[in-house]
């Protein structure tokens, strides 16, 4: 399938998925929403892609909402702020749970600026790795007098914890590369003419290991944040029930005990 938006390509069980919008620093419209989810929707179905690369066209990463293209439109008279509540409830919102609830590892690597809901994007991503040029933006309250969005308060101070998360959402200033992977936000900052070689080298691992105990580990880490720790011990232990029974894990456990590499199919 051709898109207008994005790039895709896949081999050898890896999926690169790239914002193809150069022009407009990779600004979010409704042509890539639709674009992304409906590659997202093809590759869950692909059972030959073990991972997924998703990063930006040109000098940066995405530059959030394309404000000067409000394509959302449906013949509705809405007021402004109806008008944005619409785009976030049939366009960004979807975009964000598919992306970030995507059953296969995930890594965001981040070229240049991510700004706004670029952030929130960037930050769907199971592993983020980002260039040292690259840098992190909160413009939504400073420059625009909204929240942030696309899951911004959600990600932000889950990862970077209260003082940091308002401090960057109230004073809207970069936050580099090499300091996001410091504070916690990001795995790793990486030389710029390395980001996607080491993308790369990642999505190979990942595309190697246990297909369905990734899905899991995603899935169990995700609930954590709303469960109590028995809950969670009692996901945990239903989860192993599951996974214990798996061809990967007699594979693992014949591996580890032969002192091998596991081979692991997915199954």
């Amino acid at each position: 399938m051709s898109y207008q938006n994005i790039l895709l390509e896949t081999a050898e069980g890896i999926a690169r998925l790239t914002l193809n919008r150069p022009q407009s620093l990779n600004s979010i419209n409704k042509g890539l929403i639709d674009d992304i989810r409906s590659a997202l929707r093809a590759l869950r179905k692909d059972e030959s892609v073990r991972a997924l690369i998703v990063t930006g066209a040109g000098r940066g990463f995405c530059a959030g909402a394309d404000l000067a293209g409000n394509d959302f439109g449906d013949g509705v008279q809405r007021s402004v702020g109806e008008g944005v509540s619409h785009s976030m409830e049939i366009g960004y919102n979807p975009l964000v749970r598919e992306l970030s609830g995507f059953p296969k590892p995930v890594i965001c690597a981040v070229n240049g600026i991510a700004a706004g809901g670029g952030v929130g994007l960037a930050l769907c991503g199971d592993v983020v790795i980002a260039a040292k040029s690259a840098s992190f933006v909160q413009v939504f309250g400073p420059r625009l007098g909204l929240v942030p969005d696309m899951g911004c308060t959600w990600f932000l101070p889950q990862l970077l914890g209260r003082a940091r998360s308002r401090a960057l959402a109230l004073f809207g200033d970069r936050l580099p590369a090499e300091k996001a992977a410091e504070w916690g936000l990001i795995w790793a900052a990486v030389d710029d003419d390395k980001l996607m070689s080491e993308a790369q080298a990642l999505a190979q691992r990942l595309a190697k290991g246990p297909a369905l105990a990734f899905t899991e580990i995603k899935r169990v880490l995700d609930a954590a944040a709303f469960n109590s720790l028995d809950e969670q011990l009692e996901l945990e232990r239903n989860t192993q029930r599951r996974l214990g029974d798996t061809d990967d894990f007699r594979e693992g456990v014949t591996a580890f005990l032969s002192k091998r590499e596991p081979k692991f199919k997915g199954k």
